[in-house]
């Protein structure tokens, strides 16, 4: 289960084989905004170059936004390689891009980064949008200058949609967008607990000092794992639903949310 995603960019090669060594659980090469246009060029063959063999930890690849100059050589160059994972596509804002790009990638696990009003007003409509999409997210730098948020609270319909969205579509829970300040690890942490009250799982990061914060937020507590183990516990010896001796309704659907909770918990021991 991913729970760490570390974005570094595809024009910087030894950052790129550092980031693949830092506990991260995948690394997302970036050919979109952290690349210079006079780059790209060079971003792509030095990702190709990479990909050629299976790295260390799974390997996503942000390429170019569909419609752009360069997303075409992208997928050309990546989509076949044996050491990608996966493709993640910005600027979704319809179904048709998703349909678009997996016929021409043969498979490929593709995930959509939603970036603007029309694409998250259309975030379900895109999660159905082939079998080869494994996944939904939110640009949130994009999406809060196309909203015109500034408040943090502004995003909170926006990142439900996209979690409410996901699951309708039978996907896995999104991860959160990238929290842009390197240094303030508190702002981080408390913005993840939020992000997993919302019911995202895991968060992209920009910089290896992020992921421990992301993994022990994500992570349950002793309490929850605890809470988890007596659900599982009883409802070996029920069916449908039952009472907790401390008075707890529990239904199937409770019980399915306490094995994910040992699921996770396992992942630290």
């Amino acid at each position: 289960m991913i729970l760490t995603w570390l974005y570094a960019p595809g024009d910087r090669p030894e950052v790129v084989a550092k980031a693949l060594h830092c506990g991260a659980d995948a690394v997302i090469v970036d050919l979109e905004d952290s690349v210079s246009v006079s780059r790209k060029e060079y971003a792509r063959a030095a990702t190709a170059e990479l990909l050629t063999e299976r790295p260390p930890v799974p390997v996503h690849v942000r390429v170019n936004a569909p419609g752009s100059p360069w997303a075409g050589a992208d997928l050309t160059a990546l989509a076949r390689l044996h050491g990608l994972a996966g493709l993640r596509l910005p600027k979704v804002d319809a179904p048709e891009q998703i349909t678009r790009v997996a016929d021409r990638t043969g498979g490929v696990a593709l995930y959509a980064l939603l970036e603007s009003a029309l694409g998250v007003e259309r975030a379900y409509e895109i999660a159905r949008a082939h079998p080869c999409l494994h996944g939904l997210t939110l640009g949130e730098a994009d999406l809060r200058a196309d909203l015109g948020v500034s408040a943090e609270a502004g995003l909170d319909w926006p990142r439900s949609r996209v979690v409410v969205a996901a699951r309708a579509a039978g996907l896995a829970p999104p991860a959160q967008s990238v929290f842009p300040d390197v240094r303030d690890l508190e702002a981080l942490a408390d913005s993840c607990v939020r992000g997993r009250s919302l019911g995202f799982l895991g968060r992209a990061a920009i910089h290896p000092r992020q992921l421990p914060v992301i993994e022990r937020c994500y992570l349950p507590g002793p309490e929850e794992v605890t809470a988890a183990e007596e659900i599982v516990s009883a409802a070996r010896a029920m069916s449908g639903a039952l009472a907790l001796p401390d008075g707890r309704f529990v239904d199937p659907a409770v019980v399915a949310a306490a094995h994910r909770t040992l699921t996770l918990s396992r992942r630290s021991s």
